[in-house]
């Protein structure tokens, strides 16, 4: 066996285990999925073929249609607050000082925490009696139980949940911009918030880009802290997709449904993803 070969066949042979993670745990269950799409099943008996059945019922489902329409309400008041406050903390902690490492890891404290134990924490915060937001307002509001206020609540609290998140990638982006870049922005005039806009933001798009789509997918996969704060309620104004799902596979016992809103949330978040990047791959710079 000749040394190419031989070189091949090892490099192959490391990359194994990496291959099979992506087979267990990427495409059988894409495989998996896509069948139970097209079958009947109720977790116990038998595993019957229905061809589209599930899929004609699902996609005249209004209560779905109505979930993904929470879904997306709820990732545009997550996503731009977050992005923004985000690059806000981040432009604070982006110094070299003392003190500034111990900052970012309290900013990322709560997104090391469990979603369940976070939704736990701030269905207590928003209690309508000894509840803390409403002891500092002074003021009983029901937070979680009113239906125009539900959902900005559960927004609020995946925000606090993921700003840090968002904050250490801005972060990693502001110090990899050269210094001669700001300082030649400087001398033609560029500070304050002419500075940011004209370097900062541009120079940033890689990291906005990445901070962007990862925001949209992580709001559309949110389950955990809903179920905690409000599972779904009130009159289904915080059923996200995510619980629209768990409902009808383990609830209501349909895996087959459930797996093709499975399909549906990954198509709309891959035509989101795709709306994205082909925004940022003409204004994206990724060499200095």
């Amino acid at each position: 066996m000749n040394r190419p070969v031989r070189r091949h066949i090892v490099s192959y042979l490391l990359l194994l285990p990496s291959l099979i993670g992506v087979c267990c745990f990427l495409l059988v269950p894409i495989a998996v999925v896509l069948w139970l799409s097209v079958h009947s099943w109720n977790l116990l008996g038998p595993v019957t073929f229905n061809g589209f059945d599930n899929w004609r019922s699902v996609l005249t489902d209004r209560r779905f249609g109505h979930s993904i329409l929470v879904t997306l309400m709820l990732t545009a008041l997550v996503v731009p607050v977050q992005t923004v406050l985000g690059f806000g903390i981040a432009a604070l902690l982006a110094g070299r000082g003392r003190g500034g490492s111990v900052l970012r890891v309290a900013y990322a404290l709560p997104w090391m925490c469990a979603p369940v134990a976070v939704g736990v924490l701030w269905q207590w915060l928003f209690a309508p009696t000894g509840g803390a937001v409403n002891a500092v307002l002074g003021r009983r509001i029901e937070w979680l139980s009113e239906p125009a206020l539900a959902l900005p609540a559960v927004a609020l609290t995946s925000v606090w949940l993921n700003v840090g998140y968002v904050a250490l990638f801005f972060v990693a982006g502001l110090r990899a911009i050269p210094g001669e870049i700001l300082d030649a922005g400087a001398l033609d005039g560029a500070v304050g918030l002419r500075r940011v806009r004209y370097l900062v933001l541009p120079l940033l798009r890689p990291t906005m880009f990445f901070v962007l789509v990862t925001g949209v997918l992580s709001a559309f996969q949110t389950f955990d802290s809903v179920y905690a704060l409000t599972r779904g309620g009130p009159d289904h104004r915080t059923e996200v997709v995510g619980m629209r799902l768990y409902s009808e596979a383990f609830e209501a016992a349909h895996p087959g449904r459930a797996a093709v809103m499975a399909v549906v949330v990954f198509a709309v978040m891959f035509v989101i993803t795709v709306v994205q990047h082909r925004y940022f791959r003409d204004r994206t710079s990724y060499e200095y």
